[in-house]
């Protein structure tokens, strides 16, 4: 597959004229991922007069204004006077950084991105959580629609997180009259990005908890781009969720990945992984499985009766995710080193999810070179 252009149709459509008033765009969290991206589109569009950026650290936009600072300090509401539109990037979903120290930094980040908008005399804040957050659940309709009620749980990795996101995006409105909140929910993202979806498929085998029907749909970091831009210039307003067009069965998923299935009852694999994570000895918790269970798949009809269009699909955005994450060996969640990866190979698809302590006992003797 080539290697992705600007999403043409998701950014300008061909009868969108430039606008009179071309509009100063904030960015945070724009050194890195999704937020660089962004940042790139933007500096480079005739219908932003000016981007200004928001960072720990300077990005490699050349053209945009760098402000580099923490985004909880309230000195960024000064920085955002002249903005009409700030995209709020700067939330961590890393699986390594501590819950407690991640929690603090989104909701925090969150809350005073808002206010200084607010008090900058932004129009408009963007902000992004994910199709998460409708949670995965047996009696999902497939698709789901954007008005479909929030009914995840705080169990997996970041939801919670994000669940606090979207309760601040529905106060922000009656807390600052005149401030239109946007957000933006993608299907699970592909793309340089490293998340307990992601490295479902560096495992030696795909899990399928018995009596599940999982839909799988994607999002990749390019399309989001380029439906952030699409938001940011106010070409759709609201909840808008964005992924590729339809989704893929677990056989498609099998038959396309070459990996073979491995099926657990939900009992031994819910519970094994609640052990696994509660020793530690994984990132992920049990709430993650969900999301490998049930169908979270999105319609995206907001943006695309807007006019906006992925440009991936399910089977392209899924090769893209392939190729990034060969060499990667992960087991329950865990990534291993290559000595690790041997051991965890040699055991079978039972180490896969039942790895408990006597598992990454063997593991780590194979580190020491004793087997």
């Amino acid at each position: 597959m080539s290697s992705p252009e600007p999403n043409v149709r998701g950014a300008r459509t061909p009868h969108d004229a430039v606008p009179a008033h071309r509009p100063v765009i904030a960015v945070t969290g724009a050194a890195t991922g999704v937020g660089a991206l962004l940042t790139a589109r933007l500096a480079d569009s005739a219908e932003v007069r000016e981007v200004l950026a928001f960072d720990e650290r300077r990005g490699s936009a050349a053209e945009a204004v760098w402000h580099v600072m923490d985004v909880r300090d309230p000195a960024i509401a000064e920085k955002l006077r002249g903005a009409d539109v700030v995209v709020h990037l700067a939330v961590d979903l890393d699986l390594e950084t501590d819950p407690a120290a991640r929690t603090a930094y989104n909701v925090r980040g969150t809350q005073t991105v808002l206010t200084a908008a607010a008090a900058a005399g932004v129009h408009r804040v963007v902000l992004l959580t994910s199709a998460m957050v409708y949670g995965a659940l047996p009696d999902n309709p497939v698709p789901l629609s954007e008005d479909a009620e929030l009914r995840a749980t705080e169990e997996a990795t970041g939801v919670a997180d994000l669940l606090e996101i979207e309760r601040l995006a529905r106060r922000a409105p009656r807390a600052h009259p005149g401030l239109n909140v946007t957000v933006v929910r993608p299907a699970a993202l592909v793309g340089g990005v490293d998340t307990p979806l992601t490295r479902y498929f560096e495992s030696p085998r795909l899990l399928v908890v018995k009596g599940s029907r999982p839909c799988w749909q994607f999002c990749h970091v390019t399309d989001l781009a380029s439906a952030l831009e699409f938001a940011a210039l106010g070409k759709a307003e609201g909840e808008l969720a964005v992924g590729c067009e339809g989704w893929l069965e677990q056989e498609e998923v099998e038959q396309l990945t070459g990996i073979r299935r491995m099926e657990l009852p939900s009992a031994v694999a819910l519970g094994a992984a609640a052990r696994l994570h509660r020793l530690g000895l994984t990132p992920s918790p049990a709430g993650d499985l969900a999301y490998t269970m049930h169908s979270w798949v999105v319609s995206g009809s907001r943006l695309h009766d807007a006019g906006w269009r992925p440009r991936w699909t399910n089977e392209e955005a899924l090769a893209a995710l392939l190729q990034e994450v060969a060499g990667h060996h992960t087991v329950a969640g865990r990534r291993l080193g290559r000595k690790d990866a041997t051991v965890a190979g040699a055991a079978g698809a039972t180490v896969a999810l039942l790895g408990t302590a006597a598992a990454v006992r063997q593991i780590r003797r194979a580190r020491r070179g004793k087997i």
